[in-house]
């Protein structure tokens, strides 16, 4: 049975960091895909960042790209975000998720619909 469970959110100021953890079981960092997504109230859930499964290439979203990392330990099967620079429009459910499709992944590394597996989410608040 697949779980990813995150922990790392939290409150913090502008120009702030945060690293968001995402443990795995069920599925092996080295065999899946894995990203981040988040998702504001009202808002549709976005890809803020994935790694590939083999290489361990890595992929952003153009508004987090130099101030966000994507990094996993695959001797432990966790996934991390390091976010640092935080800015408001940060704020969201920060969720993990796993695939293992990798024609999609070619052609929609950053698209919820490419990913299987999904955690419960951890918030992320930036206050200005």
């Amino acid at each position: 049975q697949v779980q990813l469970v995150e922990s790392g959110g939290g409150s913090v100021q502008a120009g702030g960091s945060l690293r968001l953890s995402c443990a795995a079981s069920g599925v092996t960092t080295t065999s899946y895909y894995m990203g981040w997504f988040r998702q504001a109230p009202g808002e549709e859930r976005e890809g803020v960042a994935a790694i590939y499964a083999g290489g361990g290439s890595t992929y952003y979203a153009d508004s987090v790209k130099g101030r966000f990392t994507i990094s996993r330990d695959n001797a432990n099967d966790t996934l991390y975000l390091q976010m640092n620079s935080l800015k408001p429009e940060d704020t969201a459910m920060y969720y993990c998720a796993a695939g293992n499709n990798g024609l999609l992944f070619r052609v929609w590394r950053l698209s919820p619909r490419t990913y299987a597996y999904w955690g419960q989410g951890t918030q992320v608040t930036v206050s200005s």
